[in-house]
């Protein structure tokens, strides 16, 4: 049975790896309640699990006899779905007119814009086990489809069709969201339960019609009814948490919407079928899994299977501010609110001897200030270069990681998010392959590094000149490599940058370069040290970017030939782009610690992917609360000025645009300055809420316009 247990998690765990307005008001407060009660429940059995377990790690266990099933859980979902939809027009106006088709609801997985008709979603529910162990059960979830494609479209399709009065048009339908309210019934020998599901189903879906002479586009939302069915296999796999593999057929009848501009009404049926793999926490039964072998070891087992948790929400706004003018990419001067949130699953499965596999799907919703434009060290790392009101499936991390003991001081390593528990050795090798983020490894900061529990701004969580490559979300693939020796740490890594680069509103500047030719080289040296007694690290990393990117003086020169605003895409030859930062991190003492940055990169030419900064210091202070009683709390502190080149300000004074800031003019370029504030009042030791003020004096380098004062609220609990 041993082997065949361990052959059922590594599939679902391959699965997981391959598969990874005006209506929309009432659908997102669905959505918030219930990824509220969610996370409540979560909360609940994460506290549960600390007093029963003393930590939240996922350590093994003697083994049950057999696994009760009975009691609540929550978890999550990620999958793949297909379908098709068969659809009539017909003319509410005008002469008589009728077209037939049908949409394929299938659409490739893309890993580099990280689209297609996979899906990710949250579950919750309730089973109770008979004495024979029949298990009743049931269960309501809600699923999300990925990042909609350029077309427009996630679980959904196209038809083209020929009107007698409009010409051409397109009929497209794509998936916003949708779920489920089902019951289960199975049977559990020994630690496997084998289920029926059945029940109601929903889905909220976008449907367009567009006249392709004019462009003129309409664009209704429609709520299907339905019902669902399907089969599945459940099995424990770690204390409290089990993992399932589910088929689900779903059919949600006929439905007509008309097109008043077009004059004409569409009736289409809709049916999917998905395949899914997900989790569960089990809030009462803390149980381990089968063990891997059938004698006791003579030391204690490691975890083999680890989960962690995380979801935040943050709201950003401003008031009205001094605004002259405005361009294509300024901060709107009559003042703005936006929210944006997540929740992230943190997967990990032992591979082989030092070695890890950790897949992170991740689930986003909403937009930075401006669409996240308008600030050069733009005031919410929380936010997304491209964003949806609708809440979206992401795969961001999907990486192995390999660690080679090399000797000296051994060290205890605690479980935590992507990061297995267990011991390591001072010197040692790791090498990291697949998709992250560079500054989960690059650039990191004991005390200004993670914008979902300390500093927001973009420019004082990494240094506002390095401008590593990513994705609108600021993930790439790459390799990298860690070689730790003594007091020092050497680092490399090589990356793939965005298909061209984000300034000028490129259209692909937001997705991973599939061909691998726009490519980053990245090194780092890292020095640990003590300062009277007290620790501190002190680090140098350097960047090299290759690829097609503009220089400024082209297009300035280009602009004045043209008499036309200053356009980066249209110079744009394959050259480097090199830049340097230095990074300070200092413990004055158990409750204070402080910070600096440094940083320069090469100002004649556009950066790629990151912001626009071509030189950039900060430094700050972070105070624990200990000394008012609360040793869970942080106040933090920190002044930030960037700049950019004279050849870089004449470009934006020409029209031009960059990644996030170009106002049409800058006759009068100034450093942008920054000051952040925070205090994020701790409301368990694994939940925080956060309050921060920023105050940005000349954004965008403009002395015309500005200053703004943004205030954000942000909430974060991790599992």
């Amino acid at each position: 049975m041993k082997h065949e247990f361990y052959f059922v998690l590594r599939k679902i765990g391959e699965a997981v790896g391959s598969l990874a307005g005006t209506g929309g008001g009432r659908l997102r407060g669905v959505v918030r309640k219930f990824v509220v009660g969610v996370v409540l429940i979560a909360l609940a059995g994460g506290q549960r699990a600390r007093a029963a377990d003393g930590s939240l790690a996922t350590q093994a266990a003697p083994a049950p006899s057999a696994f009760d099933w009975t009691g609540f859980y929550a978890g999550g979902h990620a999958g793949n779905a297909w379908g098709n939809s068969n659809w009539t027009a017909t003319s509410t106006a005008g002469p008589p007119f009728g077209a037939a088709g049908s949409l394929d609801l299938y659409q490739s997985f893309d890993a580099f814009r990280e689209t297609g008709s996979v899906f990710e979603g949250l579950q919750a529910g309730y089973d109770y086990m008979l004495p024979g162990r029949v298990v009743l059960g049931a269960e309501g979830d809600v699923t999300f489809p990925a990042f909609q494609n350029l077309s427009g479209i996630s679980i959904g399709g196209t038809s083209t069709f020929t009107s007698p009065t409009l010409g051409p048009e397109s009929y497209s339908e794509t998936v916003l969201a949708s779920g489920t309210l089902r019951g289960r019934i199975g049977y559990a020998p020994g630690s496997w339960l084998f289920y029926a599901t059945g029940g109601f189903a929903w889905t909220y879906d976008q449907l367009t019609l567009t006249q392709l002479a004019s462009g003129a586009t309409e664009s209704p939302f429609l709520w299907r009814l339905g019902w669902a069915a399907g089969a599945g296999v459940e099995v424990p796999v770690a204390p409290h948490w089990t993992a399932r593999f589910e088929y689900l057929f779903t059919d949600y009848g006929k439905n007509s919407v008309t097109f008043p501009a077009a004059g004409q009404r569409f009736d289409s049926d809709f049916s999917v079928q998905e395949l899914r793999a997900g989790v569960d926490y089990q809030f009462d039964n803390g149980a381990a899994p089968a063990p891997m072998v059938t004698k006791a070891p003579a030391a204690p087992e490691l975890d083999n299977v680890n989960f962690h948790g995380q979801t935040t929400w943050s709201w950003q706004g401003y008031p009205a501010f001094r605004s002259p003018y405005e361009g294509a990419n300024s901060l709107p001067g009559g003042g703005e609110g936006r929210e944006v949130g997540d929740a992230t699953l943190f997967a990990g499965v032992r591979l082989w001897q030092g070695a890890e596999f950790w897949v992170n799907p991740e689930i986003d919703q909403g937009f930075g200030l401006a669409d996240t434009h308008g600030v050069a060290g733009f005031p919410s790392a929380e936010a997304y270069k491209l964003g949806f009101a609708y809440p979206y499936a992401r795969v961001q991390r999907a990486f192995v990681r390999q660690t080679i003991d090399l000797g000296g001081d051994s060290e205890k390593v605690d479980a935590d998010i992507n990061q297995f528990a267990g011991v390591e050795t001072a010197n040692r090798l790791v090498l990291t392959v697949g998709r992250f983020s560079i500054v989960d490894i690059f650039d990191t900061n004991k005390y200004a590094n993670n914008p979902k529990v300390d500093f927001l701004n973009w420019s004082a969580v990494n240094a506002g000149t390095f401008d590593y490559a990513g994705d609108g979300w600021g993930y790439t693939y790459g390799a990298a490599a860690e070689w730790y020796e003594g007091r020092f740490t050497l680092r490399g890594g090589i990356f793939d940058l965005s298909q061209t680069p984000a300034g000028g509103i490129s259209p692909l500047g937001a997705y991973n370069d599939p061909t691998f030719q726009q490519f980053q080289l990245v090194g780092e040296i890292e020095e640990r040290h003590e300062l009277w007694g007290q620790p501190g690290k002190l680090k140098i990393t350097g960047y090299l970017e290759r690829g097609r990117m503009g220089s400024y003086a082209d297009a300035i020169a280009l602009a004045e030939a043209t008499g036309q605003p200053a356009d980066i895409n249209a110079v744009r030859t394959y050259t480097s782009r090199p830049g340097v930062s230095l990074n300070l991190e200092q413990q004055v003492n158990d409750t204070v610690g402080v910070f600096a940055r440094a940083g320069w990169a090469d100002g004649n030419l556009e950066p790629w992917d990151f912001t626009d900064i071509d030189r950039t210091v900060e430094a700050g202070v972070s105070i624990n609360g200990k000394q008012w009683g609360r040793p869970d709390d942080t106040v933090g502190i920190a002044g930030i000025v960037n700049g950019i080149s004279g050849v870089h300000e004449a470009f934006f004074n020409l029209g031009g645009l960059g990644i996030l800031i170009g106002d049409g003019t800058l006759p009068h370029p100034g450093l942008e300055q920054i000051v952040e504030t925070y205090y994020s009042y701790a409301l368990s030791s694994s939940t925080r809420v956060t309050f921060d003020y920023q105050f940005i004096a000349n954004p965008g380098y403009n002395l015309d316009r500005g200053p703004v004062n943004v205030f954000s609220a942000r909430f974060h609990t991790q599992l």
